[in-house]
């Protein structure tokens, strides 16, 4: 028997029911049902580390390791609550008829709860200081950098929950119309750009001729490699149609953004990370790589870091790095962005002993 899921029966649960419909509607797409047949213990194959356990549908006895054992019914309120998160620990479960249990990502899940109740205080202070900074905060909430995808992969995915609530307060929201230039090759970076509606194209000039690099859509962030790096715009960005952009200021970038995702490590802790197996990751350019490489290095060129991501294995850590550590710093904050596990190597290859690379 399959069991339907939707926002109704979401709303009955704990703490998921604080979330708005909207919300709702985004978790459904981070849930799995599982079901469990008569007699059957839905531990043994897959446990509770890591996810969020409710009992939706039919009902489960549960075995504690004092000995206790409770029943546990959809319709009880005890089904409101996640499993497991009770002491003592669960020894073992059983279905006392077919029922279906829902799980989700237990840090998704507690990240989202951690924002809403941020963004919750942002809004009663907005109200209290000024109508008008409320319904801008309350803009940002339904904005795609907010989203349950950016919560867990996005530029949210490792940023300290403390910071996001600055950020409500420093983003600004910006209408944007097919044609204008956002950021032009070869100036200062100025801002960090997230496209929350509409698109752009990410044009290089080349011998006299802009060449298309790639199209961005909503969800999409840019700007980050000139303010990482310290150096010029290396690429135009266009849109192609009416938009609206989320931006920070430089300042807020560093503080909020840079450093807490981007972290360094010398050479001899890199050296143990890899020796543990942790991954080289080489951005420099080919040639570049076939001549000094380190040993068992893989090399993602940083023009091409964007396109590795989802290509990666994210349950692998890596170590970037590139001749100065300047390129592995917007590689690796581009990677930590996307959910990725990466550190950079301090002073790149120049803090290498020469006998260590090939």
């Amino acid at each position: 028997m399959t069991f339907a899921l939707d926002i109704k029966v979401l709303g009955g649960l704990e703490p998921i029911s604080s979330f708005t419909p909207a919300r709702l509607r985004e978790v459904l797409d981070y849930c799995h049902i599982e079901t469990v047949a008569k007699g059957e213990d839905p531990f043994v194959r897959h446990g509770l580390q890591g996810q969020a356990v409710y009992v939706v549908d039919g009902e489960i006895e549960l075995l504690y390791k004092d000995g206790n054992r409770v029943v546990v019914s959809a319709r009880s309120e005890w089904a409101k609550h996640p499993l497991g998160k009770r002491q003592p620990e669960i020894v073992s479960a059983t279905a006392l008829c077919e029922s279906h249990l829902l799980r989700i990502d237990d840090e998704l899940l507690d990240r989202m709860v951690t924002f809403d109740q941020f963004a919750q205080h942002d809004v009663s202070a907005s109200v209290a200081a000024h109508e008008d900074g409320s319904l801008i905060v309350k803009r940002l909430l339904n904005s795609s950098m907010f989203s349950a995808e950016n919560l867990k992969n996005g530029p949210l995915a490792n940023l300290p929950m403390a910071n996001v609530s600055t950020l409500l307060q420093r983003i600004e929201a910006i209408a944007v119309w097919a044609g204008d230039v956002i950021i032009r090759e070869g100036e200062d970076g100025d801002y960090y750009y997230l496209l929350d509606s509409g698109r752009a194209q990410v044009t290089r000039r080349v011998g006299g001729v802009d060449m298309p690099l790639a199209d961005l859509k909503a969800g999409d962030v840019f700007g980050e490699e000139a303010l990482v790096s310290g150096g010029k715009r290396n690429a135009t960005v266009t849109m192609r149609t009416n938009g609206v952009l989320l931006r920070l200021s430089r300042n807020d970038f560093m503080a909020l953004l840079k450093e807490p995702l981007l972290h360094k490590i010398d050479y001899e802790q890199a050296r143990q990370a890899v020796a543990g197996g942790a991954i080289w990751l080489d951005v420099r350019h080919p040639p570049e790589y076939r001549y000094d490489r380190l040993p068992g290095a893989m090399n993602v060129p940083l023009n091409d870091v964007r396109n590795a991501v989802g290509v990666l294995d994210k349950n692998k850590k890596y170590i970037a790095y590139c001749q100065s550590g300047r390129r592995s710093a917007v590689a690796a904050f581009i990677l930590a962005q996307a959910g990725y596990d990466v550190q950079v190597l301090a002073g790149g290859l120049w803090a290498v002993p020469r006998s260590a690379q090939h």
